[in-house]
């Protein structure tokens, strides 16, 4: 296996599971344990790896927030596109994610509050009024069923009824 190929293996073990020892991974790619610390010391040096985060049932710690999508359509700038409003966007602390789509609207952004008016608050006064933001429409969202690959919430067993003819 080459060592692109194992960093690649090692980038998909670590997005399942960012808690996996280097020994674990290195079984798992009969690779040793050093050669593993090393590929991802390398990856974070480099960039490739930028953090590591718990992805947690908002449901079970009793404190829901309040998330939501917010479809951005932009001016586009010469030279610079969508980037510097994307970057004035993500640098506001209630926005989780920023993403440059195709379709309609050029940004979709995650934004996270304690309340239903605290988000609508800020885009109302904070985003939509940026120079170069021509309109917004929100998506608040009402229930999470799978984050990041993983299913939050198990489904029930399912049984078929019986048709006759």
């Amino acid at each position: 296996m080459s060592s692109e190929e194992i960093r690649k293996q090692i980038l998909r073990l670590l997005q399942r599971n960012a808690r996996i020892s280097h020994q674990a991974i290195g079984e798992r790619l009969q690779i040793s344990e050093v050669a593993v610390a090393a590929a991802i010391h390398d990856m974070e040096a480099n960039g490739t790896i930028i953090g590591y985060y718990a992805l947690v049932d908002e449901e079970r710690t009793g404190t829901v927030p309040v998330r939501a999508m917010i479809e951005v359509e932009v001016q586009p700038e010469r030279d610079g596109g969508f980037d510097r409003i994307a970057g004035l966007i993500s640098k506001f602390p209630e926005v989780q994610t920023v993403y440059l789509v195709s379709g309609r609207y050029d940004l979709r952004v995650e934004v996270m509050g304690d309340t239903l008016q605290e988000v609508a608050g800020f885009v109302s006064s904070k985003m939509a009024v940026l120079d170069g933001v021509k309109s917004t429409t929100t998506h608040f969202l009402l229930k999470k069923y799978k984050e990041a690959g993983f299913r939050l919430h198990e489904e029930e067993a399912y049984d078929r009824l019986q048709v006759s003819p």
